[in-house]
């Protein structure tokens, strides 16, 4: 079986992952920050340590200033919904996936000025567009760093630059590059940095946050819910101090047990040596699917602007087809469809029938990159 849908969730994780989760389970098992009892002390540690390691992966600025949360999609909703008020104005593009977009179209109706940039039919984003989109009540520049559909990266650095430079808050969804692309807050002028723990950062599912950088007033960013941190329990008022002031309710620390054995592992081999590895794989598949007639690869087709993920379609075959077959004939397990991200698939031409799509991880092969380039080319030859 080759498993080739990392850009939904990463699969197998690192070895520690599972053993950390069993561990947690049958040795401590207690509720970090509600008592003061040994377990719920080592509870407490499990997560501050994994606070730390996400602080140290992408150089936030402070582990306290790390928030968790169930996903990715939580740490956008805290970001927009916290920040945004009526008569501002927020900047996107037309790449993002709908834990951006949907948020923002709801804000739209409530009396958010919302400017979407178009992006070129590769999904890629030229900076200069930025600058004419700014208006003088815009307040947030938000923006994925790489596509979920053809793994097009958008120019962060350069963004993060223009958002400085006129003084706006700049949010980052790395759902598909954390882990799998050095990202560093301070050097790209990341203010928000949102991420999730189950792709490429090789954790669990049901983990995720928000980094948040030194220059949001927290006093402006409004939690998304209210309730128990084991903190100030004297109070009916949430705390406001962080991280509490983000995560009520019990934490997922078997969850985060998992996340912190995983992030020890991608320290140990290098997210630069995980990435050379994914530049490989996304070369050999570009050029081998370009190779087959009748098979249109979508995206920049050069592997250093992208991630480990690509889009493709074979024609005279529907999406769904491929992805069938691929499973059921050659045990290629893929991705089909729109993959949550309908303004992505507009961008690129490929609305409604979406895509075929190959999300590449740490684990895989080149020869399983050959294998599935075999399956396609047979799945090519024999379409109508």
């Amino acid at each position: 079986m080759i498993y080739f849908d990392n850009a939904a969730t990463s699969w197998p994780k690192p070895p520690g992952v599972a053993h950390a989760m069993t561990e947690f389970l049958e040795q401590v098992g207690a509720n970090p920050g509600r008592s003061g009892h040994r377990l719920s002390i080592d509870a407490a540690r499990i997560v501050f340590n994994t606070r730390t390691a996400i602080c140290r992966l992408f150089n936030a600025p402070d582990p306290m200033r790390v928030v968790f949360g169930a996903n990715i999609t939580e740490a956008l909703n805290l970001s927009l919904y916290g920040l945004l008020l009526p008569g501002d104005h927020v900047i996107t593009t037309s790449m993002e996936h709908n834990a951006m977009m949907r948020p923002m179209r709801d804000l739209a109706r409530s009396g958010v000025e919302l400017t979407i940039l178009p992006c070129a039919g590769d999904g890629s984003l030229d900076p200069a567009d930025i600058r004419p989109a700014i208006q003088p009540n815009t307040v947030l520049l938000a923006l994925n760093h790489g596509s979920n559909v053809n793994g097009t990266l958008l120019p962060v650095e350069e963004a993060g630059k223009i958002a400085r430079e006129h003084n706006l808050l700049f949010l980052v969804d790395t759902a598909q590059t954390a882990g799998a692309l050095p990202v560093d807050m301070q050097q790209l002028n990341i203010d928000l940095l949102a991420f999730t723990g189950h792709k490429a950062l090789l954790g669990p599912m049901g983990t995720g946050g928000l980094c948040i950088g030194d220059r949001v007033d927290v006093n402006h960013l409004r939690p998304l819910k209210r309730g128990g941190t084991g903190s100030r329990s004297e109070q009916e008022e949430q705390p406001d101090f962080l991280p509490d002031k983000y995560e009520s309710g019990t934490a997922n620390t078997v969850g985060l047990a998992g996340l912190n054995a995983s992030l020890h592992w991608l320290a140990e081999k290098s997210v630069e040596t995980i990435r050379s590895h994914e530049i490989s794989l996304t070369q050999q598949l570009i050029h081998g699917l370009a190779a087959i007639p009748g098979v249109t690869v979508y995206g920049t087709q050069e592997p250093e602007y992208q991630t480990a993920t690509v889009s493709f379609n074979i024609e005279g075959l529907e999406p769904s087809e491929v992805g069938l077959r691929l499973d059921e004939e050659y045990a290629i397990l893929c991705r089909v469809g729109l993959h949550c991200a309908p303004a992505a698939h507009h961008t690129l031409g490929t609305f409604p029938t979406g895509t075929v799509r190959f999300g590449m991880g740490a684990f895989n092969t080149i020869n399983e990159v050959n294998t599935a380039l075999q399956a396609v080319s047979k799945l090519a030859q024999g379409a109508p």
